[in-house]
This record gives structure tokens, C-alpha cells and sequence, in this order.
């Protein structure tokens, strides 16, 4: 089966491509505003799910969407809007933990799987002068949380439970897994 990758997200489709897998991209665009009382882990279900319906399949074709989405306290922490809301949330996860979901749905003509992935992350002590080098440096904008662990931000992450390419954006072990039932990694 061909493999869809529903993300227009420069980092899963570079997790995907590492560990092995051909795809084609084709973007779902949906709302991800979280509803009313909705857990960071509902939301990132639900909008796997809508994203993964949102992109045509053909009988050959497997689509692999997700979401991902931070949350701290309950409190959902999707992508800032501006520098003002990325240092909010950045002050937040200043020296403690937090929790990184993302939700994955494969979909195909027989049906569909989600599942969801949970990792921990602890953050040291962030001073104002870190917090604001790290807003001005650009990086947080568009991700969730306002960070990206993989690159400059990686200096106040103390300690992760769980898959560390889960916070990058895609749990790649856990895709792979459900993935073997469809489409196998190039050679």
C-alpha cells in the first residue's frame, strides 16, 4: 500500500523519512482549536482523526495523520501566537515537568486506528534573559508549547519519559508498529 502522510509539518516528515518510510504529503487542513473541556489527550485524538478523513484515500493508500499538543497542569499549550504568548508559556514550563501528547490515526478503505502517545518532559529553571533569547531566536512560533526540543531549546530539557521523537512530533516505534500491517519501510 502507498503511505500518505497528512502533515504539513517539516518534522514528521523528516521522523518518517528516518526510520525508513516513502510517502506522499497531502495536507489536511483543519481547526485545531480545542473544544470546550477537552484533554490535551481528546484533542489530539479527535484532531488526528479529523485530519486523517480530511485527506482522500484511494484502496491503496494508507493515510497517517496526527496532531500533537502540550499540556502542563490540564492547561493545553498549542502553538503561540506571538512572542507574548510564547514567553507566557515558556515561564509556565520554567523548572518542572509537563506532558507531550500526540494523537495518531491510520486510516484506509477497511477502516481506521488511533492511538495515542503521552512522554513527560522536565524543563530546569529558565531566567527572564533565557526565556527571552530563546522567544527572540524565532523557534518557538508554530510549535506546541513553544518549543521545539530537537534544536535550540534542547539546552533547558533535563529529562524525558517516554519517545523522545513523540515531542518532536511523531512517535515513530509506535507508528512503525501499526504501520507493519500496511506498508513496510523501504529497503
Amino acid at each position: 500500500m502507498k503511505l500518505i502522510l497528512a502533515s504539513s509539518s517539516p518534522r514528521r516528515s523528516a521522523l518518517l523519512s528516518a526510520v525508513g518510510y516513502h510517502f506522499e504529503v497531502r495536507v489536511a487542513d483543519v481547526d485545531e482549536t480545542p473544544l470546550d473541556g477537552e484533554t490535551a489527550e481528546a484533542l489530539v485524538r479527535r484532531l488526528a482523526r479529523l485530519k486523517a478523513w480530511k485527506v482522500a484515500c484511494s484502496e491503496d493508500e494508507v493515510v497517517l495523520a496526527a496532531d500533537t499538543t502540550v499540556a502542563c497542569d490540564g492547561e493545553i499549550m498549542n502553538k503561540p501566537e506571538d512572542h507574548a504568548e510564547a514567553t507566557r508559556m515558556l515561564r509556565r514550563l520554567s523548572g518542572r515537568e509537563h506532558e507531550v501528547f500526540t494523537g495518531v490515526t491510520l486510516r484506509h478503505v477497511g477502516g481506521e486506528e488511533t492511538f495515542v502517545e503521552r512522554t513527560v518532559v522536565w524543563f530546569a529553571p529558565m531566567s527572564e534573559a533565557e526565556i527571552a533569547w530563546y522567544v527572540d531566536s524565532g523557534e518557538p512560533l508554530g510549535k506546541a508549547g513553544a518549543y521545539g526540543i530537537q534544536g535550540r531549546a534542547s539546552r533547558f530539557v533535563t529529562r524525558v519519559e517516554g519517545s523522545y521523537p513523540n515531542v518532536v512530533g511523531l512517535p515513530t516505534a509506535q507508528v512503525a508498529k501499526h504501520l507493519a500491517k500496511y506498508v513496510q519501510p523501504a529497503s
